[in-house]
């Protein structure tokens, strides 16, 4: 009796290590689903921040402006993961935010696409304005010089006109 125990146990563990082992294989190979929940919640997060800041401008603690400028401050240096951070355009793709790049911030994108022509920016405007999206296109990663695959989350916030964004690299 004590020996079909013990070999119900072995057994038993060997089918949940597989059922783990398995289970960690496939999260390898569908890493990028993991990559886009997580993805998706920062920007969600970024945006309830935001969220937070212009609700104290409704307050007359501060000014919209004033609000728009804290707000690209903490966006600017809010950072997660290992090389995870935020971007914003407004809704006509002026630049506010891209990792503090004054070659960027302040410049409209309309206009900028990817080594394949893809107007990666318009792609944001419109996923983000219509309830947020993921979009696909090629990217410089900060500190290379070649474009690389990227895919990114996108979402609104109506209150600045914003649409915030941010992604992996593939």
């Amino acid at each position: 009796m004590k020996q079909i125990l013990m070999s119900t146990r072995a057994v038993l563990l060997s089918v949940v290590l597989l059922f783990m082992l398995a289970g960690c294989l496939s999260e390898k190979k569908d890493n990028s689903i993991v990559q886009d929940l997580v993805v998706k919640s920062e920007v969600e997060t970024a945006v309830s921040m935001l969220m937070a800041i212009f609700t104290r401008s409704q307050q007359g603690e501060m000014t919209l402006d004033k609000a728009k400028e804290l707000g690209a401050g903490i966006l600017r240096e809010l950072r997660y993961g290992t090389d995870g951070y935020f971007w914003a355009d407004t809704f006509d793709g002026v630049n506010v935010v891209l990792y503090g790049k004054k070659d960027v911030e302040g410049r409209n994108r309309l206009e900028d696409k990817d080594e394949n022509g893809k107007f990666y920016v318009k792609e944001f405007l419109e996923k983000g304005r219509a309830g947020g999206g993921y979009v696909e296109y090629f990217f410089v990663k900060k500190g290379q010089t070649t474009q690389q695959p990227k895919r990114s989350y996108v979402l609104k916030f109506e209150p600045f006109g914003w649409v915030i964004g941010s992604g992996y690299y593939r």
